[in-house]
């Protein structure tokens, strides 16, 4: 019997909407940035280039005050994160305390304590409103969300399972974290 296209594509992939941790999982590995949601399978474009350099510029601060205060691990995309049941995320920069570094696998890491979403033209309200939601049900500390267009950096701190704002920051002010206590970010070498 002759199958079309269709037949097989159906019996390789699953349809969207019925996607498993497994089906994910037994993908192969790329540097593409896939994403688990729902049951449906998320494939993001390539970030930009002004998205990479304040991944970058984060990461460099962050990990500079890591060094000297051995307080966690920090990584960045791509980096599977499974949040919980169904929800496997890769958000740009994700944070672990140490207390929590049992969370830390090899092909994945469990729900880091804080996580940045450096927001993108086709991202923003994937990560405004349904990363937001999912990243408060997974019980992700704190979460940052980066504007380039506005400049600004939004860190939001869970507080009885939702997040409440910790502060809105643009260029020429001091971001802070709770999470990270003591560090502080000048906005607006951010976004040079």
């Amino acid at each position: 019997m002759v199958q079309t296209l269709e037949e097989i594509v159906d019996r390789l992939f699953p349809r969207q909407g019925k996607w498993t941790e497994k089906d994910y999982f037994s993908l192969p590995e790329t540097n593409r940035i896939v994403e688990l949601s729902n049951g449906r399978l998320i494939i993001t474009p390539s970030p930009t280039d002004q998205h990479q350099r304040i991944v970058g510029e984060i990461y460099f601060l962050i990990r500079s005050y890591l060094l000297n205060n051995n307080i966690g691990e920090i990584r960045c995309s791509p980096l599977d994160v499974w949040l919980y049941e169904g929800t496997i995320r890769q958000p740009d920069i994700v944070f672990m305390i140490k207390e929590h570094i049992g969370r830390i696998h090899e092909k994945y890491w469990g729900v880091p304590d804080l996580v940045v979403e450096i927001l993108s033209e086709g991202t923003e309200k994937q990560d405004r409103v349904d990363k937001f939601s999912e990243y408060a049900h997974a019980g992700i500390l704190e979460y940052w969300i980066v504007d380039p267009l506005n400049q600004t950096i939004e860190i939001f701190a869970l507080e009885k399972g939702a997040y409440v704002i910790v502060g809105q920051w643009s260029t020429g002010e001091t971001a802070y974290s709770k999470v990270l206590a003591g560090f502080v970010m000048k906005v607006g070498e951010i976004f040079q």
